[in-house]
């Protein structure tokens, strides 16, 4: 609830200091992961955007490296347009292929081509530091 000017929050309904701090302390680890993410994608070639499409297909939590274009909205938190869009352009340079689902013909299944693998590699070097610390910043939120 946000207070309306002229009115203050009563110090009971304020959150507690350390809890804002390590919250604070998080999202700025956040940020500087995500803002080395973004470089280092670039550096690789990709935009940011396709570098996370590439991580998503890449990192299925079933561990098949593949990715269905539903699984990719629910994971990016984008509607299901936006996914065929960004998919379709990763496809036009070579970064995804599509295969017909073995379980159900009308499902596309995603994959990295082997320029989206090499692509996708070059991105993920170097970057384990920023992995490290961000791991730590999310333990310290408990």
């Amino acid at each position: 609830m946000e207070a309306r000017e002229g009115s203050t929050i009563s110090p009971v309904d304020s959150p507690p200091t350390d809890e804002v701090m390590r919250v604070a302390e998080f999202r700025a680890a956040l940020r500087r992961f995500l803002r080395q993410s973004e470089h280092a994608a670039r550096a690789s070639g990709l935009t940011p955007q396709r570098h996370l499409l590439l991580v998503m297909i890449k990192g299925a939590p079933d561990g098949s490296e593949r990715a269905t274009i539903t699984q990719l909205a629910e994971r990016l938190q984008l509607a299901q347009s936006t996914v065929t869009e960004l998919v379709g352009r990763a496809e036009e340079v070579g970064l995804v292929k599509r295969a017909q689902s073995e379980t159900d013909a009308r499902v596309s299944v995603l994959r990295l081509t082997e320029e989206g693998e090499r692509r996708l590699a070059g991105s993920f070097r170097g970057h384990d530091a920023e992995r490290v610390e961000l791991r730590r910043a999310i333990s310290r939120l408990r």
